[in-house]
């Protein structure tokens, strides 16, 4: 009875000794090369993901606050250097004012050359119109930086973790071979390792995946601004004033 109360105990703390090995101290510990690159690209991978949520979040909430007030001010501003006087005291980043700034120019700059060859090659419509393409391409770009890093994020960690998870595997299968048992406590670090490393990859992608389709859906949205702005200042500067509209600034 004594002996079976002692193999008991000795088992239950070489369990207890075994999960101890299984912990994320005991794995950091342990590592070796391959396991600190797969860790360190993990860590990696998390710090640019989480820069780019909070750069996107903020910038798209900015954007969004703000928009539809540029918007209406410009339009119902009477007169129309009042209203380009205004986008110019917008912000850098505020991406309306820009796109209507650079029609206001390209507008400008063709009146300033009338009976030149730029005249006589694009009427004040179609020079109007390529300078707005322009500008919304530009401005839809910058709506995306960051967008391919959450993308490459968010489809490779999961893949990297793996790699840890293999050579985990890997360094168990080496123990069971070099101790000739198949204990829980020989391979309890390895497989601890293994399952640490997938579980870090998994917690890197799926924030990265699911901001990367949050900031896509919200960027469709922004971009469908840019178009129906684009085309009311099309008409604006091209004819004196918006579709629909009996008068326009003056």
């Amino acid at each position: 009875m004594l002996q079976e109360t002692t193999t008991a105990a000795a088992t239950g703390g070489s369990n207890a000794e075994a999960l101890q090995q299984m912990s994320f101290s005991h794995l950091l510990q342990n590592f070796d090369f391959v396991g600190w690159v797969v860790f360190i690209t993990l860590a990696i991978m998390s710090v640019l993901s989480v820069y780019w949520i909070v750069v996107n979040f903020i910038k798209n909430m900015r954007l969004r606050a703000n928009s539809d007030r540029v918007v209406s001010t410009f339009w119902e501003t009477p007169n129309a250097q009042d209203a380009i006087r205004f986008m110019e005291e917008q912000g850098r980043s505020e991406p309306f004012s820009k796109i209507a700034l650079d029609a206001a120019q390209a507008a400008a700059h063709h009146q300033r050359h009338e009976g030149s060859r730029l005249v006589e090659s694009l009427n004040r419509s179609e020079f109007v119109d390529r300078a707005l393409r322009q500008a919304v391409t530009r401005e839809s770009m910058k709506l995306e930086s960051g967008l391919t890093v959450l993308a490459t994020v968010g489809s490779t960690a999961p893949f990297v973790g793996l790699l840890g998870t293999v050579w985990g595997i890997y360094h168990a299968l080496l123990r069971l071979g070099a101790s000739g048992e198949s204990s829980i406590q020989a391979v309890a670090g390895p497989v601890g390792e293994a399952l640490i490393m997938t579980a870090i990859g998994l917690f890197v992608a799926i924030p990265a995946v699911l901001s990367y389709n949050f900031f896509v859906r919200l960027n469709r949205v922004t971009n469908n601004k840019f178009d129906t702005f684009a085309h009311d200042l099309h008409d604006f500067f091209a004819t004196g004033s918006r579709v629909g509209e009996a008068t326009g600034k003056r």
